[in-house]
């Protein structure tokens, strides 16, 4: 295996991680905001009540985008099992 191979092979693992992960954390940054900009609206400071509408949010986006994160990884394998006879000369 050559450098540039091994390089080519991480960089595309980070960027599908990227890719795969980018939907929850704008998900839950979006709603993290409202939830922030509702208690400084209405002067509540508890904090704990960030953590539910988040979670519920992020798993009904996982949910959704569930098929095409099974898709995206599954032609991502399959790019790298195709490459493994490059990786071994």
């Amino acid at each position: 295996m050559t450098p540039e191979l091994a390089i080519d092979i991480l960089k595309n693992m980070i960027f599908q991680a990227v890719i795969l992960a980018m939907p929850l954390l704008i998900t839950a940054l979006c709603i993290g905001l409202l939830v922030s900009l509702f208690q400084a609206v209405t002067s509540i400071s508890e904090h704990t009540l960030t953590f539910v509408p988040k979670a519920i949010g992020v798993i009904a986006v996982l949910i959704i985008l569930l098929p095409w994160f099974v898709r995206t990884l599954i032609d991502y394998t399959t790019a790298i099992i195709e490459k493994m006879p490059d990786m071994l000369r």
